[in-house]
């Protein structure tokens, strides 16, 4: 078991930055150190795969081995982090990590052939909850998809479906928003109708499809 002293070392001893507090959850040792080196000077950063109870989080980086469960690590990564943003890291361009982490709720996708300069830059939006993607991965994660119509939904709709996007449940959505549970399936009901999709993955594709923002 970790010593607990070497858990507190792998909080950096700086004060918050831009970027706040961030999470690491990397198998792979240099990767791991590679990233709290770029992020040093914006953040404080945390690395490992459990969270300590209580920390407060702006982001985290999840650096997943393959394809394979990565829905499953996203979900178990953003109940420990009470919502906090997830934002994929790969060593390469890989469109099917990239599209399995976004539909599974994560907030981009960042990999090691960025700058710095781009990864930070990367972070700081998805920490206001925008979604990022490199450009590279623009067409390819569109192709085939029709653009949302945000404009046939009223701005009721278009929050709730954007807290639908991050992983928000009805009942999470209902208590941010101080409405109903039953209010937020009526709005999402219609929202389903005016953007002709079936269910809320669908709806949550569009929303992220519709604020990806280019890195």
């Amino acid at each position: 078991m970790p010593d607990k002293k070497q858990e507190v070392s792998k909080i950096s001893k700086l004060s918050p930055q831009s970027l706040g507090r961030v999470w690491i959850v990397c198998d792979y040792p240099i990767l791991a150190l590679a990233l709290q080196e770029i992020l040093k000077p914006e953040a404080q950063v945390y690395e490992g795969r459990d969270i300590p109870a209580g920390t407060s989080l702006s982001c985290v980086v999840f650096c997943p081995n393959g394809v394979e469960d990565v829905a499953k690590e996203v979900r178990r990564i953003h109940t420990l982090s009470s919502g906090a943003p997830v934002v994929i890291f790969g060593l390469r361009v890989d469109l099917s990590l990239a599209r399995a982490g976004l539909q599974a709720g994560a907030r981009g996708f960042i990999h090691a052939g960025m700058q710095p300069a781009q990864i930070i830059r990367a972070l700081s939006l998805a920490t206001r909850g925008q979604v990022v993607v490199p450009r590279e991965l623009l067409k390819d994660l569109v192709v085939g998809e029709e653009e949302a119509d945000l404009s046939a939904l009223t701005p009721r709709q278009q929050q709730i479906l954007r807290l639908v996007a991050e992983g928000l449940t009805n009942s999470q959505i209902a208590e941010r928003l101080y409405l109903s549970e039953f209010t937020i399936k009526q709005h999402l009901r219609s929202a389903y109708k005016a953007l002709k999709v079936k269910n809320r993955t669908e709806a949550a594709r569009l929303i992220r499809q519709s604020s990806l923002n280019l890195i």
